[in-house]
């Protein structure tokens, strides 16, 4: 009776474990099973993968902060204006830096220059046609040697006896003939021989005088201050440089070396209107400006040729290179002008239009050099010898 209590109690002890792992089933089923999440192994990304992973990263974090700029509270005046000043002077230096380096700009020095140069420039520009500077000095000095053979007598064409003398009728020659001048500075030299005369002369007695060279009233203004102002400021003599010359009354540059290079031995060009339409009928220069055309025409011979220059082309402007009616068939420089053509080309009727000693008459110094009697010249008549 023990073994069968003891069998049947195993026996509901099993059927109550069944039953009970039955319930626990039926419970797991009807109650839904809570899902533990699996945990993945992260895969290994590759370095493009990586950096693409941070870029993303890093628009995300871009992103995000204008969100959180809108939702910052109000700053401030104080607060406001700090930060204007701020992005102000970001803007400049973001402007700096984006802007290139302002390029130095290469300034020559300024020379130190005189009032009044002495000397013509050094250089001069070549020829718009196309010859060279080497080839245009060649021909300039070539043209030079042929005139000095033509006119060996050269000088010039003003009588004058003193550097006083010179001065005064350089002046008066301004809108007149030489030859006018020389017959009529012997009566007011005989009258006013000195600085001091003149200066105190009486100025309507040496308008008479002056009346046949024209602008008479303004010249005798001229000569007579002139002579105050060597008296004044020179002691009564000429003075020997250029800066002091042009400082006188109706002296400029071409009458202050015309005085410098005839009366004390200094070179100077004379840039008179002969002077100036020959070089430029020749193509020595296309400059017009009388300053210019000595500076140009300067650097073209040496220092020591420019007074005789001057008398060759002015010598050759008034007797067969004329302004109107060139003589060009009778030139004896004619196979070296660019010009040639422009005048008179049949000999015959060129010769009849030359002037002076070349035509066989009288030149315009009444008391001209020993020399150029020797060469055949003929002296001028006076004032009213007809």
């Amino acid at each position: 009776m023990g073994e069968q209590i003891s069998d049947g109690g195993r026996e509901t002890a099993k059927a109550a474990k069944t039953a009970a792992a039955g319930g626990s089933a039926s419970a797991k089923k009807a109650a839904p099973a809570r899902k533990t999440p699996a945990r993945k192994t992260p895969a290994r990304k590759t370095p493009a993968k990586k950096a693409t992973a941070q870029k993303a990263t890093a628009q995300k974090a871009t992103a995000k902060k204008p969100a959180a700029k809108k939702a910052a509270p109000a700053r401030g005046p104080a607060a406001k204006q700090a930060s204007a000043r701020k992005a102000a002077a970001a803007k400049s230096s973001a402007a700096l830096k984006k802007a290139p380096a302002p390029r130095k700009q290469v300034v020559a020095p300024k020379k130190a220059t005189a009032s009044v140069p002495a000397a013509p420039a050094k250089t001069v520009a070549a020829h718009p046609q196309g010859e060279s500077r080497t080839a245009l000095v060649r021909r300039a000095r070539r043209v030079n040697r042929e005139l000095a053979e033509v006119y060996p007598y050269a000088h010039p064409e003003l009588d004058f006896e003193n550097p006083f003398q010179l001065v005064v009728a350089t002046v008066l020659s301004a809108q007149t003939t030489d030859l006018r001048v020389n017959q009529t500075t012997p009566a007011l030299f005989a009258k006013y021989p000195t600085p001091e005369d003149l200066a105190a002369a009486d100025p309507e007695e040496v308008e008479e005088i002056l009346r046949p060279t024209g602008f008479f009233r303004a010249k005798t203004k001229s000569v007579i201050g002139l002579s105050k102002a060597l008296v004044e400021q020179f002691g009564g003599e000429v003075p020997g440089r250029l800066e002091d010359l042009v400082k006188l009354p109706g002296v400029g540059r071409k009458t202050a070396f015309v005085v410098l290079g005839n009366a004390f031995g200094r070179p100077g060009i004379t840039v008179d209107t002969h002077f100036q339409r020959l070089v430029r009928r020749w193509k020595w220069t296309d400059e017009t400006d009388p300053d210019k055309i000595e500076a140009a025409v300067g650097a073209l011979f040496p220092k020591s040729d420019w007074t005789d220059l001057s008398h060759h082309v002015i010598w050759h402007g008034r007797r067969i290179c004329h302004a109107r009616k060139p003589a060009c068939g009778a030139c004896p420089i004619a196979p070296l002008c660019p010009a040639y053509g422009e005048g008179e080309t049949d000999p015959e009727k060129a010769e009849k239009l030359l002037k002076y000693e070349k035509a066989g008459r009288p030149g315009q110094r009444l008391r001209p050099p020993q020399a150029y009697l020797d060469a055949g010249g003929r002296a001028a008549p006076p004032l009213g010898a007809g």
